[in-house]
């Protein structure tokens, strides 16, 4: 795997702390700037609408830039908007400055995804992508108690000026590592992209990739719920939850990895049918604190070893289309993290109780395996066709 790769893995680590961190402040920023704690809220669904809307519009934006140039310009971007974050008094210029960071971030994310797959054979794209997805599962995993912790330390201002820090040293190694070419004048244009993106099979894993990464967030934004009131345990052991939950989903993007570009269809079918079977074991268990503490390590890396695979199978499907693959898998995704946490809330407000998030990811995961099914029987009955 070429070093640039796992530079812009760095990058992506760096960026996914700023996503994840904010839950962790949003009391502090309401208190300092004066507003209420639903508003300060808001800083996380700005900048996860910043990454679904983001993704694919960025990514047209940039297709004819040198991708090196493109890397370099969204981090820049990234890294100016925390420093903005962490002097600004006005919560407007702090809610903008997520919005552009956010944009910054998906256009990485996408220009990233396409680089890396060039970097590397043919057909191994999976793994790749799965050095990619890592940076954002330790993100996943570090982000809201690194970003808690340096808040308690010094500050809400704090955490935005270590994400800033965090961002200089991929960019000085995304300027020596990443190649700097100029544009291919034969590369596709964008129109050539997005008439490629019409593919049926591509829109097929983008619906699979929202369903399961909603499926995963849905339940990782209530786990500690999960953990205090349905296991019965003290918060202390919420970060030991987060912990387990963070290693798995590391296991499951090197799982992905490893077979994403030589068996996708086995692993995504199987790790489809653990995932459905896991979410109900889980919502079954979930009273009982080691149960819930195994389920939460294979959840997260079945999760996460099939998301990472249908991020791949999605610049596979797209061939002609590599840039605007990869910002329609971040986009899709993106989609599924938002809406999955929304429908968790939903039906614990509606009084299902808190393992109620455990089975709406199992309903997720279930409707992901429905539109797999059919597709894939569709695809065959067209194959028979053809060839009868």
């Amino acid at each position: 795997m070429p070093f640039a790769v796992y530079v812009l893995a760095l990058a992506v680590f760096a960026m996914g702390m700023s996503e994840f961190m904010l839950s962790g402040l949003v009391p502090d920023i309401a208190v300092e700037l004066g507003v209420s704690i639903p508003a300060s809220g808001s800083l996380i669904s700005a900048f996860a609408v910043g990454m679904v809307v983001g993704a694919p519009v960025v990514a047209v934006l940039s297709l004819r830039w040198p991708r090196r140039a493109a890397l370099l310009a969204f981090l820049v971007t990234f890294l100016v908007m925390h420093v903005v974050g962490a002097i600004t008094d006005s919560f407007t210029v702090l809610l903008a400055t997520r919005v552009v960071a956010a944009l910054a971030n998906a256009g990485f994310l996408a220009v990233g995804i396409a680089a890396a797959a060039g970097m590397v054979g043919a057909n191994a794209k999976g793994r790749a992508t799965a050095v990619l997805v890592g940076g954002v599962t330790i993100a996943c995993v570090a982000g809201v108690p690194a970003g808690a912790y340096l808040g308690e330390l010094w500050g809400w201002r704090s955490a935005f000026w270590a994400v800033a820090v965090l961002s200089a040293p991929p960019f000085v190694a995304i300027l020596r590592s990443v190649p700097g070419a100029a544009p291919d004048r034969n590369a596709p244009s964008a129109l050539h992209e997005l008439r490629a993106m019409r593919s049926p099979r591509l829109i097929v894993v983008l619906v699979l990739g929202a369903l399961v990464n909603g499926a995963t967030f849905c339940s990782f934004a209530y786990l500690a719920p999960v953990v205090t009131e349905v296991a019965g345990l003290p918060s202390g052991w919420v970060p030991l939850a987060l912990l387990l939950f963070g290693l798995g989903s590391f296991a499951g993007v090197t799982l992905g990895g490893r077979y994403a570009d030589t068996n996708p269809t086995a692993l995504l079918g199987l790790g489809g049918i653990g995932l459905l079977i896991g979410w109900l074991v889980f919502a079954t268990t979930a009273g009982d604190p080691v149960a819930a503490f195994v389920c939460t390590v294979v959840q997260g890396t079945l999760s996460f070893a099939v998301g990472s695979t249908l991020i791949s199978q999605a610049l596979y499907a797209a061939s002609g289309a590599p840039t605007l693959a990869g910002g329609f898998a971040t986009a899709a995704l993106n989609v599924g993290a938002a809406a999955g946490p929304a429908l968790g809330g939903a039906a614990i407000g509606a009084g299902a109780g808190f393992r109620s998030p455990l089975l709406v990811s199992a309903a997720l995961v279930a409707a992901a395996l429905l539109v797999g099914g059919i597709a894939l029987l569709s695809a065959r009955t067209r194959s028979g066709v053809s060839t009868g």
